[in-house]
Order: structure tokens, then C-alpha cells, then sequence
């Protein structure tokens, strides 16, 4: 059951981000777009094909199930599921096939895979094209729990998000996907408890598993973690993906000494050095007028002592003067 949520300050689109290798070789475009919408509205799909003039023709399927949902050959011949045949139009324009899919139902949740088929040496070769997710939100009851619906963590910090699945039902597989920012991956667990961790969180990435609950804890959050984190079930026996309707916000706060950037360090080193030079011009003005009164006070004394010894010495000499006369 595919549900999402709107928070009062943002709009949440679910983005799923899975990522199917291209079958039997070839040029395989393996870009992904995301669709979300509610129950009743309309979805387009477009695929577009590299062209090639031993192309035989273009399906569009999925991959849950796989189901041929229209193939449209390159003579505009067609075929459409039946049981989607009243809701899919679909239009060529050059080398794009456009499939429009009305009132969506909640059923309609899927990965949808564009293929073309090629004649190469008398065979028929399948090329694998783009991949759409489309996710329908529906008003019914959830599948998939999860919790929390929101954290707020520091830069470097850990948080745990746990999804479970409800006691009737059987899952495959679970992912825990970013779905807002930056749609990707960040961990698969099979129902074998077999387990891929995705690069954007390896190493910082633990989880347990416990029945039908899992128990994931992500660490070291940087920044651009910040993100919708939503668990989505690959369930038994189902044809459609099972997703929480408001998933896990997740925003990180910067540290407070993430606030001084390299220009503010670049300041305070200017107005420690500015500082450092106005001290040293006081001291050496300081030392300056010093030592300019040191002399000052030693030239009068100088003078003193030379005059002192002047007349001394003159009266010496008149003292020997008169002894030599007698």
C-alpha cells in the first residue's frame, strides 16, 4: 500500500530510487524518472529510444509482475493490456513514445521499464531504456510502519529509523530509500537477511532484524544527509510496491563551530598581526623618548664635569706658578 504525507512547511513527494540492470546487452539508456501523484489523477510516461533502422518496435512493462502494460511497433500498430485498455492513450512524436495512464489507482504503483526491440542478423535483440517509478498514494491503511516521522540531529551525530511490516503480511525484500533531495538507495535486506549497503552510506550504516521488524541506524550525518528516508516493501505475492506514506524527515544542524569559516579565521589572523604591529610601534616609540631623556639628562652633567675639571686644573697651575718664583 503506497502512502505519502505532506508536512505544513514543505510538500513531500516520494522518489524512489531502484536501479535494474539492462538485459540481453546493447545501448540501454538506464535513467530513472519518479512519478508521484494521488488516486484519480493522470500519469505520462515517455520513453525515449535511440534510434535505429532495424527497430522492430517498443514496450513498456513492469517489473513487479512483469506485465506487458502497451507495445507499439514501429508501424504504429499497437496493443494494450485489457485490463488498462479504457485508461492509456498513448502518442508518437519522432522517436518518443508518450503513454498516458487516467485515474490512477493505488494498483498502479510500479517500476515501469522501457524496452525496444531491434532485428540484428535475423534476430531479435531487446534493449532495456529507461526506468519510471511511479508511486499512487492512496487513502486506505498502511502496509509498511516507520518511525520517527521526524529528527532533528547535530552534524556528526547517530539516528535510528525502524520500518516494520504489519503481522499479516509477508515480505521479499525492504529498502530504505532517500527519496527528496538526492533519490538513491541506502539499503536493501532480503528476506533471507542477505543485505546491501549502498555507497552513499557505507561504514556508516548498522541495522538488525528481528521477524518482520528492522532496525537501521545511520552515522557520522553530514549535512547533505538531510533528507525523506521512507521504507518501501517488496511483499509476497504482490504486484505492486508497499510504501509509508510519510517516511522519516531527517534534517541536519550544523555544529556551532562549523560557523566559522575559513574567511572569518582569515580575519581574526589580520587583526592579531594589525595588533601585534600597533604593540611593537608603541614599544619602539616608547624606547625612543627614553633614551632621547637618558641623553638629555647626560649632557648637562657633561658640561658640569668638564668645567669641574677645567678649574681644577687652572688652579694647579697658579699654585706651581708661585712656588717656582720663590
Amino acid at each position: 500500500m503506497l502512502w505519502i504525507s505532506c508536512f505544513p512547511t514543505a510538500s513531500l513527494f516520494l522518489l524512489l530510487f531502484l536501479c535494474f540492470p539492462g538485459q540481453n546487452g546493447g545501448e540501454n539508456d538506464q535513467s530513472t524518472d519518479v512519478i508521484s501523484v494521488w488516486e484519480g489523477d493522470s500519469i505520462s510516461i515517455t520513453c525515449s529510444m535511440k534510434g535505429s533502422e532495424n527497430e522492430v518496435g517498443t514496450y513498456l512493462t513492469t517489473i513487479i509482475q512483469p506485465v506487458n502494460v502497451i507495445y507499439v511497433s514501429k508501424q504504429n500498430t499497437s496493443y494494450i493490456l485489457p485490463a488498462l485498455a479504457n485508461r492509456t492513450k498513448y502518442s508518437k512524436d519522432g522517436r518518443n513514445l508518450r503513454v498516458t495512464l487516467h485515474n490512477v489507482q493505488e494498483s498502479d504503483s510500479n517500476i515501469y521499464l522501457c524496452t525496444k526491440f531491434i532485428k540484428s542478423k535475423g534476430h531479435h535483440k531487446k534493449l532495456s531504456g529507461k526506468t519510471t517509478i511511479v508511486v499512487v498514494k492512496a487513502k486506505t491503511s498502511e502496509v509498511v510502519e516507520q518511525s520517527p516521522l521526524y529528527v532533528n540531529p547535530q552534524q556528526g551525530q547517530s539516528i535510528n529509523i525502524t520500518c516494520a511490516l504489519k503481522s499479516s503480511h509477508e515480505d521479499e525484500g525492504f529498502y530504505l530509500l532517500k527519496t527528496q533531495m538526492q533519490p538513491e538507495r541506502v539499503l536493501y535486506v532480503s528476506s533471507q537477511n542477505g543485505s546491501t549497503i549502498f555507497p552513499a552510506f557505507a561504514n556508516r550504516l548498522e541495522y538488525s532484524k528481528e521477524e518482520k521488524k528492522i532496525l537501521i541506524t545511520l552515522h557520522n550525518l553530514q549535512k547533505n544527509d538531510s533528507d525523506i528516508y521512507v521504507c518501501a516493501g517488496m511483499l509476497k505475492n504482490s504486484t505492486f510496491l508497499s510504501v509509508n506514506r510519510s517516511g522519516t524527515m531527517v534534517l541536519i544542524k550544523e555544529v556551532e563551530q562549523t560557523h566559522c569559516s575559513n574567511k572569518s579565521w582569515g580575519i581574526y589572523g589580520l587583526i592579531i598581526v594589525v595588533a601585534l604591529l600597533v604593540f611593537a610601534l608603541i614599544c619602539c616609540t616608547l624606547y625612543r623618548v627614553d633614551m632621547k631623556k637618558y641623553f638629555q639628562k647626560r649632557k648637562p652633567n657633561a658640561v658640569y664635569e668638564d668645567m669641574s675639571y677645567s678649574s681644577r686644573r687652572n688652579t694647579l697651575i697658579r699654585a706651581n706658578v708661585y712656588v717656582t718664583d720663590n
